[in-house]
């Protein structure tokens, strides 16, 4: 017999950097098509990208349980099980979602570290467009040309959340905001650690990251001004 239960299972930090990133993609994405007087924020969305995808890529290695890739990357086995019965899931990300993170986290990572090199020749460059002309040229290419496969792998995303959510009548929208998931367990599931300790952790490593952020911001300005 199956008894419903709530679990904690997203803790504050992986949350906030879930909403954090969408705010961040939204402005980058609305600042690049709104001209040249909004380049510098396009710049500083991308940055604050950046330090967000390497927040979670740490974060998914030292976080609590279900924010751990450990946890959650499975290999073609538990993909399989999973499609034939999906109710045998029970918390966290299923095996089939979580390969639509780590793609999600690639996209996007190679869009804020391309974007780094990226210059319009005119205006705005990245913070270490300086160091290479070739190598510039290049990322910068690639960094547009990858914002279409950026738009189709959120695109797929957005839709597979409403698919689970309005189709299969789960609840993936709810836990990503408040956290706690209702589940049907068949035996004890073991809740994500969402203490003040697992909070400031994430708060000083954001910090440390955000100061790293700002200093490579400045390295650009610093070598037009030298040069």
């Amino acid at each position: 017999m199956t008894t419903p239960v709530r679990v904690r299972v997203w803790d504050l930090p992986t949350r906030l950097f879930h909403i954090a990133l969408i705010v961040c993609m939204v402005g980058a994405f609305v600042t690049v098509k709104a001209g040249s007087l909004w380049m510098d924020w396009h710049v500083r969305f991308g940055l604050a990208m950046g330090v967000l995808i390497v927040f979670r890529l740490i974060w998914g290695v030292v976080g609590p349980r279900y924010a751990r890739f450990s946890t959650f990357i499975s290999g073609p086995g538990r993909i399989r099980d999973y499609l034939r019965n999906p109710a045998n899931h029970s918390a966290g990300h299923n095996p089939l979602g979580a390969w639509s993170v780590i793609l999600l986290l690639a996209v996007l990572g190679f869009q804020a570290f391309s974007g780094l090199f990226t210059t319009d020749d005119i205006l705005t460059s990245g913070p270490l467009a300086y160091l290479d002309s070739a190598w510039t040229a290049a990322l910068t290419n690639l960094h547009k040309a990858n914002e279409w496969v950026m738009l189709g792998v959120v695109g797929v995303h957005v839709l597979a959340v409403l698919f689970y959510q309005l189709i299969l009548r789960k609840n993936l929208i709810g836990p990503m905001l408040h956290g706690d998931a209702t589940l049907a367990a068949t035996r004890p599931v073991e809740a994500a650690a969402d203490h003040i300790g697992v909070r400031l952790l994430a708060a000083l490593l954001i910090i440390a990251l955000a100061l790293c952020a700002w200093w490579l911001s400045g390295l650009g300005a610093g070598e037009a001004e030298y040069m």
